[in-house]
This record gives structure tokens, C-alpha cells and sequence, in this order.
């Protein structure tokens, strides 16, 4: 059985095959077998878009770039009305605990897109940073930014 995250539920289209759970992707239009990261991502995925403003059309999901030579997939990108890439979200498990590690995965993945904020979240616990370009320094934020905040300077 899959926890209850520190998320609000998503209004998710789960099936039962046997033993398997699948998940309709509104974002890949497609079932996908409910994994215990599928589950947090999916209810990222809605917060970001009923909680918080985000317009489904400037969400990718698995955003495929590359870092050092090697092939890599965000888990969700989110962009600006511009075209540009705002916001990175790195989910893990329920189980998995975020620290260093976790973060500079996702620290990596801009060194390629170049956002303003990085968030890694296991749906019980959400590390969220704004990257300050003038002071060059991390902020960490208690709350996800709305999507409204993240293009206030487009």
C-alpha cells in the first residue's frame, strides 16, 4: 500500500490489473505502472497545477537533457509563458531519504537547463531552493513557489 504523502490528494485514475496498480499520465497520456516515485510524482504534478497555478501545457514530465555526455531525465520541468525553463522537480520514494546526494542530482541537471528553483520532494519531506543569482547564493524556501512567482520577471 502507498502512503499518505505531504501532499494534497490528486484526483489520480489508478486501475487494478491483478497485481499491478497503473496510473493514467495526463502529461504522457498514457498508463504507467504505479511505482512508489510514480506516486509522488504524480501528486507534484497535480499540486503544481491545481494548488499552485502551473498550466499543465508548460509541465514536461521525464524532460530529457544531457549532462557530461550522459543521456539524463528531469521529472518534471516546468517553463515560463517565454519558453525558458523555471523550475526543476526531482522526485523520489516515500523511502528514500533526500539529502546531498539527492540534491546534487537535480544540482546537475541545471547546470544544463539553468533555473531559478530546484525542488527535490519524497512526497513526506521537500528540500525547495531559489538559486540567487545576485548574491550567488541558495535560498531555501518553505513553500513551493506558486507558478506565479517563479515568472514574475518574464
Amino acid at each position: 500500500m502507498l502512503p499518505a504523502l505531504n501532499l494534497p490528494q490528486a484526483p489520480l485514475k489508478l486501475t487494478r490489473s491483478g497485481e499491478n496498480i497503473t496510473v493514467f499520465d495526463e502529461w504522457r497520456k498514457k498508463n504507467l505502472l504505479l511505482t512508489s516515485e510514480e506516486w509522488v510524482r504524480q501528486h507534484v504534478l497535480w499540486y503544481l497545477v491545481t494548488d499552485l497555478g502551473f498550466p499543465s501545457s508548460l509541465l514536461a514530465v521525464e524532460y530529457a537533457i544531457t549532462v557530461n555526455n550522459l543521456k539524463r531525465r528531469c521529472d518534471i520541468v516546468a517553463f515560463g509563458k517565454d519558453g525558458k525553463a523555471k523550475l526543476i522537480v526531482e522526485c523520489k520514494a516515500p523511502h528514500i531519504k533526500l539529502d546531498e546526494v539527492t540534491f546534487l542530482q537535480i544540482a546537475q541537471y541545471n547546470f544544463n537547463l539553468n533555473v531559478d528553483y530546484l525542488i527535490i520532494s519524497n512526497g513526506l519531506d521537500h528540500i525547495i531552493a531559489k538559486i540567487n543569482r545576485e548574491n550567488q547564493q541558495i535560498e531555501y524556501l518553505k513553500q513551493f513557489p506558486s507558478f506565479g512567482e517563479i515568472t514574475k520577471q518574464d
